[in-house]
């Protein structure tokens, strides 16, 4: 029995292409999440400024907001391997410069957002076709769920390695070397994508791109499931993600630590993100996640509190395996709704504002959360957030019984539902 559930939690990787995908992947994210702490370390060391790191944090995350839209459009068009070999080596160059930069003893704050500005601009066009393309990697859709389920693991399996990793480097020989490892890193990625057979489909026939836009939003509005959804993801990104942008303060001045205590407090959260993906993993079925939705949103912000208000390294570490696990699986069980009931002619546009939600709003959220925490302190800061987060829940709460009357007809026909 207990080999069956494995052999199910792990169905998508039966897929040749998506199990490439995956190991390669999961080797460039570890160096990912390597530079995303180094980077943050880096920036407190040199400013000792919490406004200065939601500035960073700003520059890395606004071509999101103002370019995912546009991005979405073209990702409906053009070929998303292509695209994803494109945006993997462009990545590789943007870590590669940070580490020359570093290692030359050069590196300045406008350096570093100067480059994650430009990584903003790759991510823009690579995190929807990321989300599009799994649909071209699993020729059985029912293992769809699966497949977003195991990239939510990877994603968390990495945060899980990479921060630790990223912790004793930057101790033992500085924020360099991390950058370095995750320039080599990105080879990893686009040798699984050259490695792939992928037959491709028909593609729709260019209109106007103002007038593709428009249509994508307006379908957007007119779903009530994924108008409310992506609402819901938009506040936790905004009042509450941008909390890791302060992790470096908790770490220093709250919990009176180094780059060690930054990497335990970033690698608890990608403990109970992992742990959250793997959850969603075994599940048999979508039927319930947006119930699962609820509840972890409003979990999020009272963790979040709760570690604001925490000055225990154990008890904050726990705290924080509570706060991946509550994000994660709200983002990774909105992330399964929103593909499985969307119209296959508007899937590159719509997760595109889902990307926006996630990753677009973030750049407000983090200059907002840097701009209070300099005045206010990080602690009431991340209070504010949880507390949004927790209001926002209830919302969302009431309206689920709607979402459920438009969607179940959706997995009924798709066959998730008996009729």
């Amino acid at each position: 029995m207990t080999e069956s559930k494995f052999q199910f939690a792990f169905r998508a990787l039966r897929h040749r292409n998506y199990r490439l995908f995956f190991m390669g992947q999961s080797m460039s994210l570890i160096g990912t999440w390597m530079t995303q702490v180094a980077t943050s370390w880096l920036v407190y060391r040199l400013t000792n400024s919490a406004f200065l790191l939601g500035i960073v944090g700003f520059s890395g995350q606004l071509p999101a907001f103002l370019l995912t839209p546009f991005a979405g459009v073209w990702v409906d068009r053009l070929n998303r391997h292509t695209v994803l070999k494109w945006t993997q080596f462009f990545s590789m160059l943007q870590s590669f410069s940070l580490a020359a930069l570093t290692f030359s003893g050069r590196v300045n704050i406008w350096h570093i957002a100067g480059l994650m500005m430009f990584q903003g601009v790759v991510n823009a066009f690579d995190m929807p076709a990321r989300q599009t393309f799994v649909i071209e990697m699993i020729q059985d859709r029912a293992d769809l769920p699966n497949a977003i389920a195991l990239n939510s693991s990877m994603l968390n399996g990495s945060r899980l390695i990479g921060p630790s990793i990223a912790g004793a480097i930057i101790a033992l020989a500085g924020e360099g070397y991390c950058f370095l490892i995750d320039g080599f890193s990105y080879l990893a990625v686009i040798g699984s994508l050259f490695l792939m057979h992928i037959q491709l489909g028909p593609r729709r026939l260019h209109e106007n791109i103002w007038l593709e836009l428009r249509e994508g939003l307006g379908y957007m509005r007119e779903s009530v499931p994924i108008r409310s959804i992506l609402t819901l993801l938009a506040v936790l990104s905004f009042a509450g993600a941008p909390y890791s942008v302060l992790l470096p303060v908790f770490a220093r001045t709250i919990l009176h630590g180094g780059p060690n205590t930054l990497g335990f407090l970033t690698a608890a959260t990608g403990i109970g993100a992992l742990i959250s993906a793997v959850t969603l993993a075994v599940r048999r079925t979508v039927v319930g996640l947006g119930q699962i939705m609820k509840i972890t949103s409003f979990t999020f912000g009272a963790v979040l509190i709760a570690f604001a208000l925490s000055r225990s390294f154990p008890l904050s570490l726990v705290l924080l395996l509570g706060c991946g696990f509550s994000m994660m699986l709200s983002y990774s069980s909105a992330n399964t709704i929103v593909q499985t009931i969307v119209d296959e002619g508007k899937r590159g546009r719509v997760m595109s504002f889902y990307t926006l939600a996630i990753i677009g709003i973030q750049p407000f959220g983090s200059l907002v959360t840097g701009m209070m925490a300099d005045r206010i302190g990080a602690p009431l800061t991340v209070i504010i957030g949880g507390a949004i987060i927790m209001s926002c829940s209830i919302w969302f709460a009431g309206k689920l019984p709607e979402i459920r009357t438009i969607v179940r007809p959706i997995y009924r026909e798709l066959g998730i539902l008996p009729d």
